[in-house]
């Protein structure tokens, strides 16, 4: 569920109104080209709120414009309720921190006014962690099998490679130990891989630490001919053998 509906950005202004007179504001609406200005006696930085309906590109426009005229605008909206809503809140507060701005939510039925974040300048840190999950999967990725801005649902991933790898030498030799199926195909954690068998093609043969195809991986060597054709091609630009052939 959104912010409700029929919303009137006029019917922000006196929960907006009441909360900076509580601190000490003198406050006008529509003053110039903002919609709120608010102002304490002896003080010559003004206040700016920005009211809209919903969050949406040209409040943001709006509000970095405002920043010409003082460094402490505010972006207000109605509040809403629902995951979409407060998924919707946590990443436009994101967006209001990396652009110095306020951010306050209206509840429209009592009037309820939170502000969730102050204008303040906002350095971003960047993750270690995640950029390390990110180089690491750039490293494993072989060649450039995804196209940019495709959907996630056909996204061809890291671990799925490795996993045609295995499939792809499987094919070929038949039931292999996991040692092997490592050496061969260059993916270390090949017995891992194959033991949590996420896709389905692996099953464990008689012998231990032996894995082989199962019916489905059977039937993937066919579906995925095209992938794996390409993978190789990556891999081996100058030497681009068959699926189901061994390495």
């Amino acid at each position: 569920m959104t912010a409700p509906s029929r919303v009137r950005e006029a019917d922000l202004y006196l929960p907006v109104k009441r909360l900076l007179e509580g601190q000490g504001y003198t406050v006008k609406g529509e003053v110039g080209a903002a919609d709120v200005v608010a102002l304490r006696a002896g003080d010559d930085e003004p206040v700016i709120v920005e009211l809209k309906a919903g969050f949406s590109l040209s409040l943001f426009h709006q509000a970095i414009d405002r920043q010409a005229l003082t460094d402490a605008v505010y972006v207000a909206v109605p509040r809403g309720s629902g995951r979409a809503w407060l998924k919707a809140l946590v990443e436009n507060r994101k967006l209001c921190r990396r652009l110095g701005l306020g951010l306050i939510t209206v509840t429209l039925s009592d009037g309820f006014v939170e502000i969730h974040c102050d204008p303040e300048p906002y350095r971003p840190r960047p993750s270690k962690p995640r950029r390390a999950r990110l180089l690491k999967e750039f490293a494993r990725l072989v060649g450039d099998p995804n196209t940019g801005g495709m959907t996630r649902r056909n996204l061809v991933t890291a671990y799925r490679q490795e996993a045609l790898k295995c499939l792809r030498l499987l094919a070929g030799q038949g039931p292999t130990k996991a040692a092997a199926v490592a050496k061969g195909t260059g993916v270390p954690h090949a017995r891992r891989l194959m033991a949590d068998n996420h896709y389905g093609w692996f099953e464990r043969g008689d012998a231990k630490g032996v894995y082989g195809l199962s019916p489905k991986g059977a039937a993937a060597v066919t579906d995925y001919a095209a992938e794996i054709d390409r993978l190789v091609s990556a891999s081996h630009p100058a030497d681009s053998p068959q699926p189901g052939v061994t390495p």
